[in-house]
């Protein structure tokens, strides 16, 4: 996902032979891969997009021709800022209203415009990441998912290669412990959400049972902007019948199957803007997880809004 330059940024089309305008030319090159790691860290694009900014503006003040690694710099520089924001959000979110679910950033068909994600960065993903602790979080993000050094990481982090090893190892076990067993085929994946879809539409309660897991879980973040469950839902006669309720109360609204994070989901249009977005979680061909994201300020990630068609 790109984003418009910010006042305090350079004219990228000038001062290319100094050394703001090649340092520049190297950040807008490797922005991508930052917003992607601040993602990984805070699963907010607003907050990563703030953080890589805020690394800029850094990087501006900093004596550039003594930056030996440049790209080295920016990684670690972005790393601490998001683990800062990630500590003082996980104080916030104490507050907030409802469950807390990770933004969803919908994956678009040219890759160069969508945030730096890599297969490990699902949907699922995010949310078990939701539990570990932000050095945990960090460590794994950065070495199991883009690939940095222990050494790199430590540096990141502050700690030695050895303690940030350790947790890796220790945010590794609690992912795989967390994390789907089994792999789910894409076009099984797809065939689910618009099931789903065609069960919810018509209201259809016994049709949306027989694909839910019998202890399927419904969570709904509306971050107190907009209606939604207070606290999860559990059971999938509770679930359909919540979701079937729900939606009984729109004259007229639009699901389109897109694709959110690397795995297919349903975008919710009401009155041709984006209402949210819902994701599930499978396993042995049922639907455990049911995770709606209808916080306005959450949906910026979804970039391919209403269309004509």
């Amino acid at each position: 996902m790109s984003r418009p330059p910010d006042m305090n940024e350079p004219d990228a089309t000038a001062g290319q032979d100094t050394a703001v305008g090649r340092a520049l030319a190297h950040f807008e090159e490797l922005r991508p891969r930052l917003v992607g790691v601040a993602y990984g860290l805070l699963g907010s694009v607003a907050e990563a997009e703030d953080v890589v900014q805020d690394a800029w503006l850094r990087l501006q003040r900093s004596d550039i021709d003594a930056i030996e690694d440049l790209t080295g710099w920016l990684v670690t520089t972005t790393s601490r800022l998001a683990l800062d924001v990630l500590r003082s959000a996980r104080v916030r979110r104490e507050a907030y209203v409802g469950p807390w679910l990770p933004e969803p950033v919908e994956t678009a068909a040219d890759p160069a415009d969508s945030v730096g994600l890599a297969d490990s960065l699902s949907w699922a993903m995010l949310v078990v990441l939701e539990t570990l602790s932000p050095a945990e979080r960090a460590a794994f993000v950065l070495h199991d998912v883009f690939g940095l050094t222990f050494d790199e990481v430590g540096a990141a982090l502050g700690r030695s290669a050895a303690a940030c090893r350790k947790l890796a190892s220790r945010a590794r076990e609690h992912v795989e412990s967390r994390r789907p067993r089994f792999d789910v085929d894409p076009e099984e994946h797809r065939h689910l959400v618009e099931a789903f879809s065609r069960a919810v539409r018509s209201g259809d309660i016994a049709g949306l049972t027989a694909i839910l897991d019998p202890e399927a879980v419904l969570t709904s973040d509306g971050g107190g902007v907009v209606r939604a469950a207070r606290n999860p839902i559990h059971g999938a006669d509770k679930v359909a019948r919540f979701l079937t309720g729900v939606t009984a109360k729109y004259i007229e609204y639009e699901h389109r199957v897109t694709s959110v994070n690397g795995g297919p989901a349903l975008l919710t249009v009401i009155g041709g803007e984006v209402g949210g977005i819902t994701l599930l979680g499978i396993e042995h061909g049922r639907i455990v997880a049911v995770d709606m994201v209808r916080n306005p300020d959450k949906l910026n990630g979804i970039h391919e809004v209403h269309r004509p068609r």
